[in-house]
């Protein structure tokens, strides 16, 4: 880094045009991105890049985001918007050292050949926590890919025949309506609860062999009260929206996990749509069985959101104005 009478500038020497452009984005999206952020500058310059600001350490910590960008490029990982995003957010926050150690894990191809891969530190960690443990407990806002990556990890143990068979289930709670008057059969009722799982299966196997296993049973999406009574023997096991269940569901939930199995549950406590008198059984239980062997907890934050940045910035309105009410109640008291 050198410095002129009031700007820092840092050169990246780079190999080729091409990373360049990779490196700055389409018509220098991800530049602009990190110049909004960092009140720096981001220009091409002969065999390299050259970031300029009157803040040397804004400099310094776009150059290293940057050089970052620059690793995973050599390495085969795609440089996509939401990566950038990624790698600033946590930059900004004081955790530039956390962003320089993460590195996208590959988790399998779905049907139309597109990688599947981790997105963030916090996602890599759920998918390791799947992989070491029997039973994970995933807690998290919406976006962060609690399904999804459940769901990716179920299918790419199935492919791997490290269990014969995906059993995916979901508490029947309406989020605030009621859907008990919709016209058809049990079936048709029940679909619009788990269209979000049959989504992500599709996705991952194709419709045609989605539906296959589906018919041969080695698939099987259906509500929470269907669970009970049965024991499920090597199986890869989710519960979904989970923070919609009580405690006596959990406890069901749990106890029908046999040999051979791995079970994840997943859901987000700022959205309970239980009714009052009830608490959820996702906090309790995910704190009263962390400490067993074999079972863990992984907590999501906004920092893991993968959707448009707009829903990380509602989910940062919205645990703001919860502290505040917090704190107001606190004063009251």
């Amino acid at each position: 880094m050198k410095m002129n009478p009031s700007i820092y500038e840092h050169y990246i020497e780079l190999d080729s045009p091409d990373e360049g452009i990779a490196l700055l984005g389409a018509c220098n999206s991800h530049a602009a991105l990190v110049e909004q952020t960092l009140s720096v500058t981001c220009d091409s310059a002969p065999g390299g890049m050259v970031i300029r600001g009157s803040d040397s350490k804004k400099v310094e910590t776009a150059a290293r985001i940057f050089k970052k960008m620059h690793s995973l490029c050599q390495g085969s990982s795609p440089v996509t918007e939401q990566l950038v995003r990624y790698l600033i957010d946590v930059s900004v926050e004081g955790n530039l050292s956390e962003a320089e150690k993460f590195t996208p894990s590959l988790l399998l191809t779905n049907a139309k050949g597109r990688p599947i891969m981790t997105k963030t530190m916090g996602q890599r960690a759920y998918v390791d926590a799947i992989v070491s443990h029997e039973l994970t407990f995933a807690i998290g806002p919406a976006g962060t890919g609690k399904t999804y990556l459940a769901v990716a990890m179920a299918v790419k143990a199935f492919r791997a025949h490290e269990v014969s068979r995906i059993i995916l289930t979901r508490p029947a709670i309406e989020a605030g309506e009621n859907l008990g008057f919709l016209p058809g059969d049990l079936q048709s009722k029940v679909d619009p609860y788990m269209r979000p799982l049959y989504d992500a299966l599709q996705d991952f196997l194709g419709f045609e062999v989605y539906q296959r296993h589906l018919e041969r049973g080695e698939i099987e999406i259906s509500p929470l009260a269907y669970m009970r009574g049965r024991t499920l023997n090597d199986a890869f096991i989710i519960l979904d929206e989970a923070q919609n269940t009580t405690r006596s569901q959990m406890k069901m939930f749990l106890t029908r996990i046999g040999y051979n199995a791995r079970a994840v549950v997943t859901g987000d406590i700022t959205q309970i749509d239980l009714p009052r008198r009830h608490m959820s059984g996702l906090a309790e239980a995910a704190d009263l069985l962390k400490a067993l062997d074999g079972v863990t907890r992984v907590m999501l934050t906004d920092r893991d959101v993968v959707r448009n940045p707009l829903v990380q910035r509602i989910i940062r309105a919205y645990e703001k104005d919860a502290a505040k009410r917090a704190a107001r109640a606190r004063h009251r008291r």
